[in-house]
């Protein structure tokens, strides 16, 4: 089964440039079909099992901080190699690995389902690695798993996110995202208007390949 995932997931892809909802809900759908396939039913999600796919290796190295990066991901030997901070803590580098594994299933397809995001190239990659924000996101907090717990009485951010294994910043945003908690009163600028999409807590990462050489 685990030879066919990556093939099954990027199925879901078309390739022609995307609007920013097509791209989070094909994210999402992406999201599901993964967690059906590694057999995942509730909280918490084992993100390990992204390593035991065919041609995905995972590290975890130590001093990446000295880069400014939460991790990154590259093509190399006829592999996948995700590389992870050892110095965040596990809810950031499972945060991390859920989002250069959406880095990996993007790759294919990158020159053309992102091209028409953004004024620029600098906003186009902003866009894109909040694309993979969400996936990760989508991954870790499943929408039909989040709103169980919440309709059973758990409603608590702290609560949520020890029972989801995530930070507690991504599981506000998360369930600001399902409407489950209301936004945090803040004016409203052209700026909020322009760029609704919020990021979650990662610091930056960068993938690298023929796309993406550089480090955010």
């Amino acid at each position: 089964m685990h030879t066919f995932i990556i093939k099954k997931l990027r199925a879901l892809m078309p390739t022609r440039p995307l609007e920013l909802h097509e791209a989070r809900s094909i994210a999402e759908r992406q999201a599901t079909l993964l967690l059906e396939l590694l057999g995942q039913r509730g909280p918490t999600v084992d993100v390990g099992l992204i390593a035991e796919l065919p041609r995905i290796e995972v590290k975890v190295e130590p001093n990446l901080n000295l880069g400014g990066i939460s991790g990154f991901s590259q093509w190399s030997r006829g592999r996948w190699l995700i590389v992870i901070n050892r110095d965040e803590n596990e809810r950031r580098r499972r945060f991390t690995l859920s989002h250069e594994f959406k880095h990996v299933l993007d790759h294919p397809f990158i020159k053309e389902i992102y091209k028409e995001l953004g004024a620029n190239d600098e906003e186009r990659h902003r866009m894109t690695e909040q694309i993979c924000d969400y996936f990760a996101a989508c991954l870790l907090m499943p929408r039909n798993w989040l709103k169980k717990a919440w309709a059973s009485g758990i409603q608590s951010p702290a609560a949520l996110a020890a029972m989801f294994n995530v930070s507690e910043v991504a599981m506000k945003i998360r369930l600001r995202h399902l409407r489950l908690i209301d936004p945090p009163a803040r004016p409203v600028s052209l700026s909020n208007m322009a760029h609704p999409v919020r990021s979650y807590f990662r610091r930056g990462t960068a993938m690298q390949s023929d796309f993406y050489p550089t480090i955010v």
